[in-house]
C-alpha cells in the first residue's frame, strides 16, 4: 500500500482542449467585498476523514468554468459563503433572519458546508447572498444552478425568479433580468428535499446521521440542497440555449443544431490544433452535417476533441458566441466471432471499468476540488481501465469534461427512485422528465456511450417502454434496461442493447442472446480494511475480505484471467468492477474512501487490464472425441491418474493394467455433447448411467441428472487447449477449471483463496489428457 503520488502530479495538470475556455476559467469574476467579509465570520466542521483536497477549498469552491461544451467568455462564480437558515418545511415565503452560514456548494449533510448536520423532508433549507452585476454587462442576466436536490425556488430583490424546478441532478437557469436593480442585489434560494421518504429520484441517498458509524449497508448519507456550482452570465436577448453536436461516422460528418430563443443564423466551425477543419451555416435550431474529411477518431487510447466555435448572427451581426468540442465516434452492437459484441468505432473493444458511486467523505456528493473530481478518473486511467460506471448518481459536467478528455467511455446511470417505491403515474412522468434532462445535458459527450434506465429492480417499473423510450430519444448510444437482470427481484424488460449480470465475488457469466450484447455490470468487491483510513474503524465491510494487499491484488488478477483466458470467448463484451473507491463503510474501493492510499498494485492491475482488452473473441477449441474415453492428470509425478468417481464424489487415482475391473470403470467416461451448451461437454460414468462430473460448492462430484438447468450448467465443461492437453473450464463459470488436488476433483479459481486454488502447478494440475477408456 502506499500514498497515492497521483494527486501530486494532478495539481500540474491544468491543460484545457478549448483555450476559450481556458479564458474564461482564469478570466472568472468573483463574488463582492462583502462575500469576502462574510468568510471571517464562517469556518468547515471537522471532516470524519480528510482527502488530499479538504484544505485545498478556496474562498470561491470551484472556480472552474462550469459548462465546457457551451462555453462563453465573461461568466460570474457565486459559489462561496452564504447565509443559512432552515425552518419547517411548510413555509413558502422566505425568513426574515438567517442564524448561520453555509459554503455552497456543499450540501448541508457534508462537513465542507460548515453546517454537517441531518435533513429531513420536514425542513426547508433557505440560502441568501448579494451580488453585484458588472457594469459591462448589458442585455439578459440569467442565474443558472448546475443542481439542486431537490425542489427549488429562488427570489431576487424579493421578487420570485422562473418557476419552481423540481430534480436533482439536472441543471437550470432563470433569467433575472427584469429582477436586478443597480448595486447589491440579493438572491434567495429555498430548497426542499423529501429524501426517501419523497416519490423522486434519490440514488443511494439514505436518511442516516453524518457522524461516521458502524453499518450504512450500500447506501449512504443524504445530499440536500444546492451540491453543484451557482453563477451568472450575461446572454443577449438572442441567444443559444442548446448546443446539440452528435457525430456520424457513417458519413463522416459531425451533426451540429444550435437552438436559439429568437431566428438568427447559426455559423459554426470546426477546428483542429488550431486549424479550421469545416465552417458552415444554417438557420438556428436547423440541423448542420458538417464534413470532417479523414476525421480522426475518439478512442480511450487517442481521446481526440475537435474544437467547435458557433456564433449566433442576426443580420451581420453576431450577438452570441459559444466555445465548445465535439468526438467523432460511434458505438454500436453488432455480430463477432458469431456473437452480438459491443463495438466502438465499428470494432469490438472489451470495455473494462469501475462502479464509480461519487462520494466525499467531506463534501459527501460534491468534490472538494476540480483536481480531485478529476483524481478518480485519471487513478482509473492509470490502472488500465477504458470505462466507468457513473452509478446512481450524475456528476457536473466537468467531470464529464475530464472524462472526454482522458478517454473513458462512460455508462451512465438515470439515479433510481427509492429501491422498495411502486411509483404512480405522476412520479413516473417525473422521473422520465428528469431522465431526459440528463439525456440533454450530456448529449454532447463523446465519452457516453450507454445510459443504464433501471437497476437491480430498484423502483423499477415498464422496464421494456422505459428503454424504447430512452432509445428513441438518444439513438446514438446505447440504452441498457436492467444492470443486474438476475438480482434482487429484477425484471429484464427483454430488449435495449446489452443483457446485463450481476456477479458477486464473480465475474461468473453472461452471455450474449440473439439481439443483445453480454455485460457483467458489477462483479468482484474484494475487501481491504486500512487502518487510519476506515469511515467507521472495524465497521467495514465488503463482499470478500482479503486481509492483506497481496491476498488482494492476487485475487484481483485472478478474476481478471477468468475473464481473459474465457469469458471474452464466450461472449462478454464488458465488465464492471466494484469499485473505484472505499464509499463509507464499504471497503471494496481500489483506494480507501479518503483517496490517501491506493490499495491495489497499480502497474499489476494496469498488465491485467491491458491482457483483458485485448483478449481475443475466440479461443482455438481442441476438438474432443465423443464416447467412451479416460481422462489422466498431466502434472509431472501424478501422470499416471485417472479421473474416478468414488462414493459420488471425483478424484484422481493410480489405474494400470492390473487394477481391479471396478476401478477401470470408475475411471472410465462416456463423454457426450454438453447437457447445457452441444459445443461443450459432459461426462457420464459408465457403471452408472444418467450420472455425471458436476461442481457443486466446488467439489467434483458424480450425480444423477435431476433434470434441472443448475444441473445441466454445473454439469457442462468447456474445452480449452492446454499444455501438453485440454484444460476443462466451467460452462457457468468461464476461466474456473477442474483441477486435481490431494487427489481430490475440484473446480478451481485463478487466484482464489481456497486450498485448491493455490498457484503451485495450477496449469499443469487444470490440464488433462483424454486417452482410450479402462473399461471399453
Amino acid at each position: 500500500m502506499r500514498r497515492p503520488a497521483l494527486f501530486q502530479a494532478l495539481r500540474k495538470q491544468r491543460t484545457f482542449v478549448l483555450a476559450a475556455v481556458a479564458a474564461v476559467t482564469t478570466g472568472l469574476l468573483v463574488g463582492s467585498s462583502a462575500q469576502a467579509a462574510t468568510q471571517a465570520d464562517w469556518e468547515p466542521k471537522p471532516a470524519p476523514m480528510t482527502t488530499p483536497w479538504t484544505d485545498q477549498v478556496s474562498d470561491t469552491p470551484l472556480p472552474e468554468y462550469p459548462r465546457p461544451q457551451l462555453a462563453r467568455s465573461q461568466w460570474q462564480n457565486l459559489n462561496g459563503i452564504w447565509d443559512f437558515q432552515v425552518t419547517p418545511s411548510t413555509q413558502t415565503a422566505p425568513p426574515q433572519t438567517y442564524a448561520e452560514k453555509i459554503r455552497v456548494p456543499f450540501v448541508a449533510e457534508s462537513a465542507l458546508s460548515g453546517i454537517m448536520r441531518t435533513v429531513d423532508g420536514d425542513d426547508k433549507l433557505w440560502y441568501r447572498r448579494t451580488f453585484t452585476v458588472p457594469a459591462g454587462w448589458k442585455d439578459q442576466v440569467r442565474l443558472n444552478f448546475d443542481a439542486v436536490d431537490y425542489r427549488t425556488d429562488v427570489w431576487v430583490n424579493g421578487q420570485k425568479a422562473g418557476a419552481t424546478h423540481d430534480g436533482g441532478y439536472d441543471a437550470f437557469s432563470h433569467d433575472i433580468t427584469g429582477l436586478l436593480k443597480a448595486g447589491e442585489n440579493t438572491v434567495v434560494v429555498g430548497v426542499w428535499d423529501p429524501g426517501q421518504a419523497g416519490t423522486q429520484a434519490v440514488g443511494k441517498q439514505e436518511p442516516q446521521p453524518v457522524e461516521p458509524q458502524t453499518g450504512g449497508g450500500i447506501f449512504y448519507t443524504s445530499a440536500s440542497g444546492i451540491w453543484q456550482t451557482v453563477w451568472l452570465e450575461p446572454v443577449a436577448e438572442n441567444h443559444v440555449t442548446k448546443l446539440d453536436l452528435v457525430p456520424d461516422l457513417k458519413s463522416s460528418t459531425l451533426k451540429v443544431r444550435a437552438t436559439s430563443t429568437k431566428p438568427g443564423t447559426s455559423v459554426v466551425t470546426v477546428s483542429s490544433q488550431g486549424k479550421k477543419v469545416v465552417s458552415a451555416s444554417a438557420a438556428a435550431g436547423q440541423q448542420l452535417s458538417l464534413k470532417i474529411p479523414k476525421p480522426r477518431l475518439w478512442t480511450p487510447d487517442d481521446p481526440f476533441l475537435y474544437d467547435v466555435k458557433v456564433e449566433l448572427r442576426q443580420g451581420q451581426r453576431t450577438v452570441d458566441t459559444i466555445s465548445s468540442y465535439a468526438g467523432m465516434r460511434s458505438i454500436a452492437v453488432q455480430q463477432v466471432d458469431g456473437k452480438q459484441r459491443i463495438v466502438l468505432n465499428g470494432k469490438f473493444l472489451f470495455q473494462s471499468g469501475t462502479l464509480d458511486q461519487g462520494y466525499w467523505p467531506d463534501g459527501i456528493y460534491t468534490a472538494p476540488t476540480d483536481e480531485a473530481l478529476r483524481y478518480d478518473l485519471q487513478l482509473l486511467k492509470d490502472t488500465g481501465f477504458n470505462m466507468v460506471r457513473k452509478h446512481i448518481k450524475v456528476e457536473p459536467q466537468r467531470w464529464f469534461y475530464h472524462a472526454d478528455r482522458l478517454g473513458l467511455l462512460v455508462w451512465q446511470d438515470m439515479p433510481s427512485m427509492r429501491p422498495d417505491y411502486q411509483p404512480g403515474a405522476a412520479a413516473k412522468a417525473q422521473w422520465e422528465k428528469e431522465f431526459r434532462a440528463l439525456v440533454d445535458q450530456h448529449r454532447s459527450s463523446p465519452s457516453v456511450v450507454m445510459w443504464v434506465a433501471q437497476n437491480e429492480g430498484w423502483g423499477q417499473y415498464e422496464q421494456a417502454r422505459v428503454a424504447d423510450l430512452v432509445k428513441a430519444y438518444d439513438p446514438t448510444r446505447l440504452v441498457n434496461n436492467m444492470s443486474g437482470i438476475n438480482c434482487c427481484g429484477a425484471v429484464d424488460g427483454g430488449n435495449g442493447d446489452v443483457i446485463d449480470f450481476h456477479n458477486y465475488t464473480g465475474p461468473g457469466v453472461a452471455r450474449p442472446s440473439d439481439t443483445r450484447a453480454a455485460v457483467v455490470g458489477e462483479f468482484g468487491g474484494l475487501g481491504l480494511k486500512v487502518p487510519g483510513h476506515e469511515w467507521f474503524p472495524n465497521g467495514g465491510f465488503s463482499y470478500e475480505d482479503q486481509g492483506t494487499a497481496a491476498k488482494l491484488n492476487r485475487r484481483l488478477v485472478g478474476l481478471w484471467t477468468q475473464m481473459t483466458t474465457s469469458g471474452v470467448a464466450a461472449g462478454l463484451s464488458a465488465s464492471v468492477y466494484t469499485e473505484t473507491t472505499d464509499v463509507e463503510n464499504e471497503v471494496n474501493g481500489l483506494a480507501t474512501y479518503d483517496r490517501q492510499v491506493v490499495k491495489v498494485d497499480v502497474p499489476r492491475l494496469k498488465q491485467a487490464n491491458e491482457r483483458l482488452i485485448a483478449a481475443p473473441t475466440s479461443n482455438p477449441t481442441p476438438e474432443v472425441a465423443l464416447g467412451r474415453h479416460s481422462v489422466r492428470a498431466t502434472t509431472e509425478g501424478f501422470d499416471d491418474r485417472y479421473i474416478r468417481h468414488r462414493q459420488a464424489l471425483g478424484y484422481t487415482e493410480v489405474v494400470t493394467e492390473a487394477s481391479e475391473a471396478l476401478l477401470k470403470n470408475d475411471a472410465t467416461w462416456n463423454i457426450v455433447p454438453g447437457l447445457a451448451d452441444a459445443s461443450c461437454y459432459s461426462f457420464e460414468a459408465v457403471n452408472y448411467p444418467g450420472t455425471y462430473l458436476r461442481h457443486q460448492a466446488y467439489r467434483v462430484k458424480q450425480n444423477p441428472d435431476d433434470g434441472t438447468a443448475l444441473f445441466d450448467a454445473d454439469a457442462t465443461w468447456c474445452a480449452e487447449e492446454g499444455d501438453g492437453g485440454i484444460k476443462l473450464t466451467a460452462w457457468n463459470f468461464p476461466g474456473q477449471y477442474l483441477r486435481h488436488y490431494d487427489a481430490e476433483l475440484w473446480l478451481a479459481t485463478p487466484g482464489g483463496n481456497n486450498a485448491w486454488d493455490n498457484d503451485t502447478s495450477y496449469d499443469a494440475d487444470t490440464t488433462w489428457a483424454v486417452e482410450a477408456p479402462w473399461a471399453p
